[in-house]
């Protein structure tokens, strides 16, 4: 076949698979068999391979994976992608209706109905009709770059087809997996020996995220389109049930079970309708949601916040299953917190199978009156999360009382429970196995001692390997050691050697903060390395020396005072100071700002909001991520959100981004 032959050929096919695309993925009335759109699959691969320069980035034939990324990137999306505000029974959406209906000064709403998919929302960007990136939802504003993957995905056309093709579009949707798919992938993970998908969500988020494109390309993802951000096109968009249709005509998948409804009425009938469907849909929902449907009612209505006047979902009651509690054990978390678990009889709850369920503390089992060998109701609170509602009084026999330990089932330490709290917790700090790995992990971190390339497999592959058993041990590693792990070569342990003897000069403050000393944050890190400006002196604080100090109280000073009188902690920390040379960093103008609150919202053009927080931290104030009464300033920058409004409902003071530049460079100098 001669090159021009070839192309005419490839252009064909492309679009001769692409239109069959359509018509299984989108109309889901297929013309042809699964084995005649292979023959043409083949055909096109054959050209293609063997002329390279007609492959294009649109071809049905790059949906295989491509090499994998070595981060997933960012991507600011031109419209921001808004959350959704949320109503759980009929007097709720009779509020929201009422609400809009007199915001409009109208009688009547029509109002467009879709089921709420179980998913990952993304943001696909086309311009000319090819995907160009896709981005999951983020923050609303910026989200990771998940082109790689998305473009896996069959359902999502490569280049859009019909008529009308806008220059631009942004297509929002939700990335999902079938029932029958996430049982088939389980099933294939449990065969590989690695790990199961607790649900279809944490499955297709999971797919999603992947560095690896070509992993993506084997999972059985799917995806809807449920509505567009930016558009730039010459199609009169005067609905959303008109947006649906224009999007199915352009190729993309919508839902069919969408609905135009009349008044409130229809929409609680619809809610209804789809609730008893629910549990034989091919994917996971939690709700319905509602939209106006007459866009400029919508621009009319506008948003709250970061939530749109004009739409609400209307949220399903979680699903209800009855199973045994067959015994109750206890899980130790990196803080040290005592969390009591229900070991279940399997019971599958919303397509998913539940084995255990969190009892959260000593006091709820108390106030539901849970025994050990109870029949229980358990739900997925949220959908996702297992817990007992629950127990059935009435088959109890032959049950135990549970009984919190007073020593940690780990390690062997102290358990104490102090006043006010509900949480039990071990006070054997960084000699505690079932802390140790978290514990080095925060060490780690980039904000403790920024050990860069030491993330957390790499940590779990250094303590099973019993290379190290405490964050001392990390500076005892040598570049041979490392380079004996698994995917670990010469270079990268060399790399790794390097981050730590650069770890090794670090400043009080970053110092205490790794110690992961409970409640003991940033701030409070900084607070105790201007007052001592010494590792000892903190050491041999008293708790009425440290409650004296501003915003430690009693608790906080209990919990520093509690942390450095534990043996296996000050052995650990002798070993460390035979490493680390620690800096004293001094406040410039302390007064100026000391014990100020500030709170930083919205996007910086000059910085991170991370590194805005430590300029403050090192001038001597505080960086809530809340906003209250008792904050000082608010700090703002591109779509600040929420927290910029509650500063103005609060009337706290609000800094720019330049009055932020000016108050912290008028200090330092």
């Amino acid at each position: 076949m001669q090159l021009e032959q070839a192309r005419h050929r490839a252009e064909a096919l492309r679009q001769l698979i692409n239109n069959h695309n359509y018509q299984y993925y989108v109309l889901d009335d297929p013309s042809i068999t699964d084995n005649e759109y292979d023959v043409l699959m083949r055909e096109l691969i054959d050209i293609e391979t063997d002329f390279i320069d007609l492959i294009t980035t649109d071809s049905p034939t790059q949906r295989v994976g491509v090499s994998p990324v070595s981060e997933l990137k960012e991507v600011k999306h031109l419209m921001p992608m808004l959350s959704l505000g949320n109503a759980f029974n009929e007097d709720e959406m009779r509020a929201f209706n009422k609400r809009i209906k007199e915001k409009l000064s109208v009688n009547s709403l029509e109002f467009s109905g879709e089921t709420k998919f179980d998913g990952l929302a993304v943001n696909i960007l086309y311009e000319n009709g090819l995907l160009i990136t896709a981005a999951t939802r983020g923050d609303g504003s910026i989200g990771e770059d998940v082109t790689h993957n998305v473009r896996t995905i069959p359902q999502v056309p490569l280049s859009l087809i019909g008529e009308n093709i806008p220059q631009l579009l942004e297509v929002r949707g939700e990335v999902v997996m079938t029932h029958k798919g996430f049982a088939a992938l389980n099933d294939r993970q449990r065969e590989k020996g690695e790990k199961v998908f607790a649900n279809p969500r944490n499955a297709a988020a999971g797919s999603l995220r992947q560095l690896d494109s070509r992993v993506t390309a084997q999972r059985p993802l799917a995806f809807f389109a449920y509505g567009i951000g930016d558009y730039n096109g010459n199609k009169d968009l005067t609905s959303h049930t008109n947006i649906l249709r224009q999007l199915k005509e352009w190729g993309l998948p919508v839902s069919s079970d969408t609905k135009r409804l009349k008044g409130i009425d229809e929409c609680l009938s619809y809610h209804t309708e789809i609730g008893a469907a629910r549990s034989e849909l091919e994917h996971d929902i939690d709700g319905v949601v509602f939209k106006v449907n007459e866009l400029s009612q919508q621009r009319e209505l506008g948003f709250v916040s970061r939530a749109p006047r004009w739409a609400i979902a209307y949220k399903f009651p979680p699903l209800e299953e009855i199973t045994q509690l067959l015994d109750i054990e206890i899980q130790v978390g990196r803080t040290g917190a005592l969390t009591p678990v229900a070991r279940l009889s399997p019971v599958s709850v919303a397509g998913v199978t539940v084995t255990n369920a969190t009892l959260h503390n000593i006091d709820e089992i108390k106030r539901k009156d849970i025994k050990i060998g109870d029949w229980v109701y358990v739900r997925r609170a949220g959908d996702v999360i297992p817990e007992i509602v629950s127990v059935i009084k009435e088959r109890r026999a032959n049950v135990a009382e549970f009984v919190m330990p007073t020593v940690c089932p780990a390690c062997g330490s102290d358990v104490v429970r102090q006043e006010g709290e509900a949480v039990y917790r071990c006070i054997g700090g960084l000699s505690c196995s079932a802390q140790k790995i978290q514990a080095i992990i925060h060490f780690a971190s980039r904000k403790a001692m920024n050990i860069d390339g030491l993330g957390d497999k790499l940590i779990i592959q250094l303590t099973e390997s019993g290379l190290i058993s405490n964050i001392a041990d990390l500076y005892s590693l040598s570049q041979e050691q490392l380079a004996t792990l698994e995917r670990m070569g010469t270079k990268s342990a060399e790399n790794i050697v390097t981050a730590l003897d650069k770890s090794k000069k670090i400043s009080l403050e970053r110092f205490i903060y790794a110690m992961g000393i409970r409640e003991v944050g940033e701030a409070t890190a900084r607070a105790l390395a201007i007052r001592y400006k010494s590792l000892d002196l903190i050491e041999q604080a008293t708790t009425g020396e440290l409650e004296s100090i501003s915003d430690i109280g009693p608790v906080v000073a209990f919990n520093i005072y509690s942390f450095f009188q534990q043996k296996h902690n000050k052995e650990i920390i002798h070993e460390l100071k035979k490493h680390i040379h620690l800096d004293i960093v001094e406040s410039n103008q302390l007064a100026t700002l000391d014990g100020m609150s500030f709170v930083i919202t919205g996007t910086l053009s000059s910085m991170g909001r991370d590194e805005a927080k430590q300029k403050l931290m090192a001038l001597g104030a505080k960086v809530s991520r809340s906003v209250s009464k008792k904050t000082n300033y608010v700090v703002y920058g591109e779509s600040p959100g929420s927290k910029y409004e509650k500063a103005l409902q609060l009337d706290v003071k609000t800094l720019s981004e330049q009055q932020y530049l000016d108050l912290i460079a008028g200090i330092s100098t």
